[in-house]
C-alpha cells in the first residue's frame, strides 16, 4: 500500500508520499486552487509529481468545495489511475490534524481564517468566513490592514509608524498602491505581520492582536455554542501568536487547546495504516 497526503494552499502543496515500509517522503510544489486556478493549470503541478503507483490519495486544499473540487478529483484520477482518491476541504484536513477522532473545534488562522465544529470524522458547522473584506477577523490580512490603519491614522505611537515603513522600505503613497491597485493585497497585508510579532511588547500593538483574536472567537467560534470544548489551532498566525491567543481566548471564556503550525502531521496521523 502507498499512501500520498496533500495539504494545498494558494501559494504551495505539501506532499507525503509513504508506504509504512520505509521513511516518509515529503514533497512541496506550487499551490493549487481549484477557484483560482484552471484544470490545465492543476494537471500541470500534478505532473510534476513522481511517477508511483499510489493506493490512497487524500487531498485537503483551499477552495476545495463543489463544485470546484470536482476538477481536482478528476485531475489526481487521470493522473494516479486505480487510486481510491478523496478530495477535502483545508477547513476538514485541520479539523481531523487537530482532533484527529474526536469531537472538537478546529480553526485556520493564517493568511486567512476560518473554523468549525467538527465530530471527530465530518465537519458539523461552519461560520463562513467571508474572506479578508468582510470577514477574516485574527487572520493574517487583517492583523495587516488593522496594523496599517492604525499607523496611519495616528492610533499608534509615531516611532512605530517611522520603524514600519522603514522595516519594509514603504510609504503611504505605495501602500495604497498595493491595497487598491496592485494583485492579492491580502498576501501583502499579510506579509507586514511580522512587524507584528517583533513589536508585540508594545502596549498598543499587543492591545491590537488580542482585539483581533477576540473578534475572531466572538464572531465566529461563540456561534458554535460549545465552550466545553477546546479550541485547537493551526496556522502560521497561531503558531507565532499563540500567547496572545491563549490570553484572548481566556478573556472570551474559551480554552485553547492544540496549537500547530502545520496540519500535516496531524494528517498523517489520522490517516495511519
Amino acid at each position: 500500500m502507498i499512501q500520498l497526503i496533500a495539504d494545498s494552499g494558494s501559494t504551495k502543496t505539501t506532499w507525503l508520499l509513504r508506504d509504512g515500509v520505509h521513511p516518509d517522503v515529503c514533497l512541496q510544489t506550487a499551490g493549487i486552487n481549484p477557484v483560482r486556478d484552471t484544470e490545465d493549470t492543476i494537471c500541470s503541478v500534478v505532473a510534476s509529481l513522481p511517477q508511483t503507483a499510489v493506493s490512497d490519495l487524500y487531498f485537503y486544499g483551499a477552495g476545495c468545495i463543489q463544485p470546484y473540487s470536482e476538477t481536482v478529483s478528476r485531475v489526481l484520477r487521470s493522473a494516479f489511475p486505480g487510486a481510491n482518491i478523496c478530495v477535502e476541504s483545508d477547513l476538514l484536513g485541520a479539523a481531523r490534524a487537530l482532533c484527529g477522532h474526536d469531537e472538537g473545534i478546529a480553526c485556520i488562522l493564517g493568511t486567512g481564517s476560518n473554523s468549525c465544529l467538527y465530530d471527530g470524522t465530518r465537519m458539523v458547522q461552519n461560520v463562513s468566513p467571508l474572506g479578508w473584506i468582510l470577514g477574516d477577523e485574527g487572520s493574517g490580512a487583517v492583523l495587516g490592514r488593522t496594523l496599517v490603519g492604525d499607523l496611519l491614522k495616528g492610533q499608534l505611537p509615531h516611532s512605530l509608524l517611522e520603524a514600519f515603513l522603514s522595516r519594509f522600505h514603504l510609504t503611504q503613497a505605495s501602500i495604497i498602491d498595493a491595497v487598491y491597485r496592485q494583485p492579492q493585497p491580502n498576501r501583502f497585508l499579510a506579509f507586514l505581520v511580522p512587524f507584528l510579532s517583533e513589536h508585540r511588547a508594545e502596549p498598543g500593538i499587543h492591545d491590537l492582536l488580542l482585539r483581533q483574536f477576540r473578534l475572531f472567537l466572538a464572531r465566529n467560534v461563540a456561534a458554535y455554542q460549545r465552550r466545553d470544548l477546546p479550541v485547537n489551532c493551526v496556522g502560521g498566525v497561531a503558531y507565532s501568536f499563540e500567547n496572545e491567543l491563549r490570553e484572548a481566548a481566556s478573556l472570551e471564556g474559551f480554552d485553547v487547546g492544540v496549537v500547530n503550525r502545520s496540519p500535516m502531521d496531524g494528517m498523517a496521523r489520522f490517516h495511519e495504516f
